[in-house]
């Protein structure tokens, strides 16, 4: 059998139509923990002196940045690796979401080492916090993501014509797709849904559809029965999509020849043939490892970062070439930071805050929303005395804003994001 998905959805029309407001979601999930301390940094005298004393064998020098300028006039430096990343932000293509994590409610030091108030659970674990990060719970067990509670209220109101999954990922199955009724379809970069071991002789198509007709049978049992629908529905999920995506036509743009590359290549080939597949409101999502960086961060973040910044790059490219870079916001999201202070093997442990990126024709860039940490260690933002940064935005503040501007109104928010009524504000602002 080949890379079939499973799904409990239902048929697709072979052409259907899509609204003028398509709008897509694509999350690059760092995983391992990037250590976002070295993604961007404020190089204000300040900041940078402070920055500079207390990263150790991990600080960066100004050679080793590209200098940005924001909108406001404050001076940032990105790692020299994410050159396109730079640039983006330069062009006011991209956005910096600084200090973001899981809460239940806003957190002080104070409250942390006294715990005098919620802390979200497991803390530091690699599996708990991309869990949280999936879910945006931060205490207690979802067996829904976030992006699949979204997907329900997009398929509750019959906004995609179609029965085409709203969840795909490219990256191996995702709690984060996963909802009541949705459940995400995974599908390897360059490889098909369909069934292997088929093809157009005449032995093949009778075999087909024998398994075809076996599947259409009424069983009389419950479990064997809902199994073959599932089957029998992701196998026309599989048609509809090779038969859309052979009706799409070359991307010009080049995309790099890495893992990420290739993924973020193939949701630029499904987006373009949204309108085929009958889509109005998809989401993706990507990987890509190695950020867990307990020793020889800098060599590691040198070859990691030149693979995530020109693929970021090229994908925004891409979906300027088809047209819709307003219509598709990508944002990227890690297990956590890392410790500010390094360790003796030049590499960091787990921690907490972490700072992202946003990417989009409707992300207001040039800009860091949010704050960073006080650089202090045992400082107002620090957990201890290792920089484990206390995050003063949280996933459900990150993930609303960016819910919103996918088609979630305020009057929804509250059931993607149980605890958003416990921050001040559910829009950060930086999507327009």
């Amino acid at each position: 059998m080949g890379t079939l998905a499973l799904r409990p959805f239902g048929m697709l029309p072979a052409l259907a139509q899509s609204g003028p407001d398509y709008r897509a979601l694509v999350c690059v999930f760092l995983y391992g923990g990037n250590d976002s301390n070295n993604t961007v940094i404020p190089t204000d005298d300040t900041n940078f002196k402070a920055y500079t004393s207390i990263r150790g064998s991990l600080a960066l020098t100004s050679s080793e940045l590209t200098q940005v300028t924001s909108v406001s006039g404050a001076p940032y430096g990105f790692h020299s690796g994410l050159a396109e990343v730079a640039s983006m932000f330069t062009n006011k293509e991209l956005a910096v979401v600084a200090n973001a994590g899981p809460l239940v409610q806003p957190l002080t030091r104070a409250q942390y080492q006294g715990a005098k108030a919620a802390i979200p659970l497991n803390l530091f674990s690699h599996l708990d916090q991309e869990t949280a990060w999936q879910t945006s719970i931060a205490q207690g067990h979802s067996p829904t993501g976030w992006a699949g509670r979204a997907a329900d209220y997009i398929a509750s109101q019959n906004i995609n014509p179609s029965k085409f999954p709203t969840f795909f990922s490219l990256a191996g199955n995702s709690l984060q797709g996963t909802g009541v009724s949705t459940q995400p379809v995974a599908l390897a970069p360059g490889q098909s849904l369909a069934l292997a071991g088929f093809n157009t002789t005449a032995a093949s198509t009778a075999r087909l559809n024998a398994v075809t007709s076996l599947l259409t049978t009424e069983t009389g049992v419950s479990l064997v029965q809902a199994a073959n629908d599932t089957m029998s529905q992701s196998m026309s999920d599989a048609t509809a999509l090779a038969s859309a995506l052979a009706k799409g036509t070359v991307l010009k743009t080049v995309f790099p020849t890495t893992s990420i590359g290739a993924q973020l290549k193939q949701v630029a080939q499904i987006i373009q043939v949204q309108s085929t597949l009958g889509m109005r409101r998809q989401i993706f999502f990507c990987s890509l490892g190695g950020f867990d960086t307990h020793a020889g961060e800098l060599e590691a973040h040198n070859s990691l970062y030149p693979q995530l910044s020109p693929a970021l790059a090229a994908f925004y490219a891409a979906t300027q070439e088809l047209g819709m870079a307003q219509n598709v916001t990508t944002f990227t999201e890690s297990d956590f930071s890392r410790t500010f202070q390094p360790t003796t093997t030049d590499g960091t442990d787990h921690a907490w805050g972490s700072h992202q990126l946003v990417m989009g024709g409707a992300v207001q860039g040039g800009q860091v929303y949010g704050k960073f940490p006080t650089f202090e260690l045992g400082g107002p933002d620090d957990t201890d005395t290792r920089g484990r940064w206390i995050p003063s935005t949280s996933i459900d503040q990150y993930g609303a804003t960016l819910s919103s501007w996918f088609g979630i109104p305020s009057t929804a928010l509250a059931t993607v994001f149980p605890n958003l009524a416990n921050f001040p504000t559910s829009n950060l602002g930086f999507l327009g």
